[in-house]
């Protein structure tokens, strides 16, 4: 690395730990800790069910899949995703998480066999989004339906 981009980057450095150490530790608001507790609770109750239940189809099809959950963790907002690697394809995933604006958004990566003859890049893009008490088995269904189909199309 050269010498001024180390000095670059060593100021970010600096001026994070800096405002850092002005924080308090108990900078985070009772709503947004609530939020994300609340956040955790429906995407394991309602969103890793629906997950886990295509994950078992996926595999009974003859194809890998997996589920991770991450919801009490303090550096990550809470998620759970479904990874979905079609026979002979590359593995794509659907990913619920918590977002302090939105509530619940779903985001996709859909990545094409590379032997279809189209370029090995993934497309991401966002399914939707929905509040964190009006989320549904339902609703997460339809947006893994449309993730699995994306998949199955571009492999």
């Amino acid at each position: 690395m050269p010498d001024d981009s180390k000095t670059r980057l060593r100021a970010l450095l600096q001026a994070y730990a800096e405002r850092a150490a002005k924080e308090q530790p108990g900078t985070k608001t009772t709503k947004d800790s609530a939020d994300r507790r609340m956040c955790g609770e429906r995407l394991h109750a309602i969103v890793r069910p629906v997950l886990d239940d295509v994950m078992a189809e996926l595999k009974n099809a003859g194809h890998e899949a997996s589920v991770r959950e991450h919801i009490e963790r303090d550096d990550a907002y809470p998620s759970v995703a479904l990874s979905f690697t079609p026979r002979a394809g590359l593995a794509s995933a659907v990913i619920f998480r918590y977002d302090p604006r939105h509530g619940i958004v779903v985001q996709r990566e859909v990545k094409s066999a590379p032997w279809k003859g189209r370029p090995i890049t993934g497309t991401g893009d966002r399914l939707g989004t929905i509040g964190i008490n009006a989320v549904s088995a339902a609703w997460v269904e339809t947006k893994t339906l449309s993730f699995i189909e994306a998949v199955l199309k571009a492999n």
